[in-house]
């Protein structure tokens, strides 16, 4: 009797699985068990063998018609697998072809780069900047200048990182792939090309002002314009504003990242705006109008008789722009109500006859205090 392990177990499929799910089921089960992802792991490497054999079976219509009837057995005698003799395909094979969809490329294509992999490996990297802008800067938006050192485009070859009238050839160790495939045994390995480090070409004669990298460090200035109503950790990216590619590949981007400095008058609650103004003790009492300055001029705010220490007064639309819409958020002014600390004689005299004239009717939180504690004293 034969040793070996039913195929439809070892791809963990049912015997009636459509083409479609045995496929399904050889990719999740492949990568699990893929000798690169399990080094130095012989049961790993043995299944890889046993799944590659399995799948080679299952997915050619004869040969498993042959295997339903006869089992193992219908590949004995030295036919092998292949019913003629042919042998077992290596499992790199199939591995390639159920990965890259039969068209080249694909999930296998990352074991080995691609053109679009090198170019995004040269391109410029990103770059932040963090700025700090007043409050009245991120009310009003604001016209900035920064200066960044970043690597730039070297202006003696142009990006090219060749010296004038020196050619660019195609690497002849990897034949321009930027990478060098070694195997050992049937294990494939991909390494970066150590003659043109990746890039897939080879400069004759570097660029003496950059050393064949098409890019030099300096001091660059930019201009930005922040706009009304953002908030600290906004972030304002500019394209093609990071460090310049490789050789003339794609810049980076630099991102601008907002911080709006503490003001010493306002506290911003989002849209909102928040401050305390004083006020003399007689305008809480009687009614008046008092001076508020906001981020936008002076206005005034009226104070109705009887106002109390702490109350709070909306002003509207003199808070914050709403960034990316349309008016303002409101500003929220609490009142502190000031109490005098010396008195001449005839402000003292004044007070006390004014004392004397109040009525209880006058003080109703201070009689409404008292009657809620009085039964704590009884």
């Amino acid at each position: 009797m034969s040793s070996k392990r039913d195929y439809y177990e070892i791809l963990e499929v049912v015997k009636s699985a459509r083409e479609d799910e045995i496929k399904k089921s050889y990719r999740k089960l492949a990568v699990r068990f893929h000798p690169d992802k399990n080094p130095g792991d012989p049961e790993a490497e043995e299944r890889f063998k046993e799944l590659g054999e399995a799948y080679d079976v299952l997915m050619d219509p004869n040969k498993r018609a042959a295997y339903d009837r006869y089992g193992h057995a219908a590949f004995q005698q030295g036919r092998g697998p292949g019913g003629g003799g042919g042998g077992f395909h290596d499992p790199f094979d199939l591995f390639r072809e159920v990965f890259s969809g039969g068209g080249g490329g694909g999930i296998f294509e990352h074991f080995f780069g691609n053109a679009q992999d090198r170019a995004d490996r040269y391109r410029g990297s990103d770059l932040r900047y963090d700025l700090e802008i007043s409050l009245e800067e991120a009310s009003a938006g604001a016209d900035k200048e920064i200066e960044i050192r970043k690597l730039e485009t070297c202006e003696a070859c142009e990006g090219t990182g060749a010296q004038s009238g020196s050619k660019i050839i195609t690497c002849s160790v990897c034949r321009g792939q930027g990478q060098v495939v070694t195997s050992r045994g049937f294990l494939q390995m991909a390494q970066t090309c150590p003659n043109c480090r990746g890039s897939g070409q080879v400069i004759e004669k570097p660029c003496s002002s950059c050393r064949g990298q098409g890019r030099r460090e300096k001091t660059s200035r930019l201009k930005l314009r922040i706009p009304a109503g953002v908030e600290t950790g906004f972030k304002l990216r500019v394209p093609n504003g990071g460090e310049a590619g490789l050789r003339n590949n794609s810049n980076g981007d630099l991102y601008v990242v907002v911080h709006v400095a503490r003001h010493s008058f306002f506290e911003r609650d989002g849209h909102e705006l928040h401050c305390e103004v004083p006020i003399p003790f007689t305008t809480a009492a009687l009614g008046g109008e008092i001076r508020v300055p906001t981020l936008y001029g002076e206005t005034i705010a009226k104070i109705p008789a009887g106002t109390q220490n702490g109350t709070n007064f909306r002003i509207r639309q003199h808070g914050m722009p709403i960034y990316q819409g349309s008016g303002k958020g409101d500003l929220f002014v609490r009142v502190k109500v000031e109490v005098p600390t010396r008195l001449n004689p005839v402000q003292r005299k004044k007070l006390e006859e004014f004392a004397e004239l109040c009525e209880s009717d006058n003080t109703p939180i201070h009689k409404s205090f008292y009657e809620q504690i009085k039964d704590l004293f009884t």
